[in-house]
């Protein structure tokens, strides 16, 4: 867990005067998907400059366990990876959408065949015969040559948006996924940077460099073929560096799914002023530092939407919306 003392003496103000938040107002606990968990960090961070009094507990350990600790009450807010399910609204989940960003297929910057398959790379029916089918292939099928190397598939292990958001691309669910299974979205990009014939996904923020916005040092982004022409065409190459994913997720040139919403999930509308004014911040200053910490943000309709919930305007249907 990592906390971040973030911000400030939140105070209601009430019948003129000043009354201070309930006991414990002071902290907000945070846990779950690790697609969301770099850039909650960043606005933990971003939110401490602001209101130093207020500590922030921020967990990873995927968007399963974020889910169960919000509806548990455990955390305050869950971060989730994934649509949110009827059966989770049912069992009282109130979620908001508060950024995007997507999954991409990864492969060791060491693989035999890289080059072509950075060149043609690989349609949605070739992934799916992979993950859902469970079919042995070696990489020459793949990348068009005559290399026999067998291809070696991972997966999570861990419930997580990831793995349901890649399966939901393919086609199945993440039940349905084959491979060796890896916990977490860093133990997943180590597991391919260790196996020259690996294959995986991650979230875009485990694939890249943050600071160099390069695919990381021994990981490749495996390119999508998107029309199916057994080429990579110039609106088909974007994954060299983040910036330039990112806009291609933005403008919609890569797929949702496994392009997504993330969102942040408590069980039922936050009651502390604490809790709220955070999210508040997220969905209005916050979205400042959304683009540089390489995630894209929600369209300002949306961000309307999303406030009105956390004012208590929602109608049913639009909490529905929310997931």
């Amino acid at each position: 867990m990592r906390r971040i003392a973030v911000a400030a003496a939140l105070c209601l103000v009430a019948g003129g005067g000043t009354a201070c938040a309930a006991e414990g107002a002071g902290t907000v606990t945070i846990s779950g998907a690790w697609a969301l968990y770099p850039m909650a960090v960043r606005w933990a961070e971003e939110y401490r400059k602001l209101h130093p009094s207020v500590s922030i507990d921020i967990a990873a350990g995927g968007a399963g366990k974020g889910m169960a600790d919000a509806l548990a009450g455990a955390a305050d807010i869950g971060m989730v990876s994934r649509a949110i399910a009827p059966a989770e609204f049912a069992k009282g989940a109130w979620a908001v959408a508060v950024t995007r960003d997507a999954v991409v297929p990864t492969v060791n910057a060491g693989n035999p065949a890289l080059r072509e398959l950075l060149r043609r790379g690989v349609t949605r029916e070739r992934f799916a015969a992979l993950w859902i089918a469970g079919r042995p292939a070696p990489w020459g099928e793949l990348s068009g040559t005559a290399r026999p190397d067998p291809v070696r598939v991972y997966t999570r292990s861990d419930a997580c948006g990831a793995a349901q958001t890649w399966a939901g691309y393919l086609g199945g669910t993440q039940e349905a996924l084959k491979g060796v299974g890896v916990y977490g979205d860093p133990g997943l990009a180590e597991a391919v940077r260790k196996d020259p014939r690996g294959i995986g996904y991650n979230n875009v923020n485990f694939a890249y460099d943050a600071a160099t916005r390069k695919p990381l040092a021994g990981l490749r982004v495996l390119p999508i073929d998107l029309d199916g022409d057994g080429t990579i065409g110039e609106r088909e190459r974007f994954y060299d560096d983040r910036d330039r994913l990112v806009a291609a997720i933005g403008d919609g040139r890569y797929p949702s799914p496994p392009a997504r919403e993330l969102y942040f999930v408590c069980g039922g509308r936050p009651a502390r002023e604490t809790v709220r004014a955070f999210i508040r911040w997220v969905l209005t200053d916050g979205q400042a530092y959304v683009p540089e910490a390489g995630y894209i943000r929600l369209a300002a309709e949306t961000l309307r939407g999303e406030l009105n919930k956390l004012d208590g305007a929602e109608t049913s249907s639009g909490e529905r919306r929310g997931g």
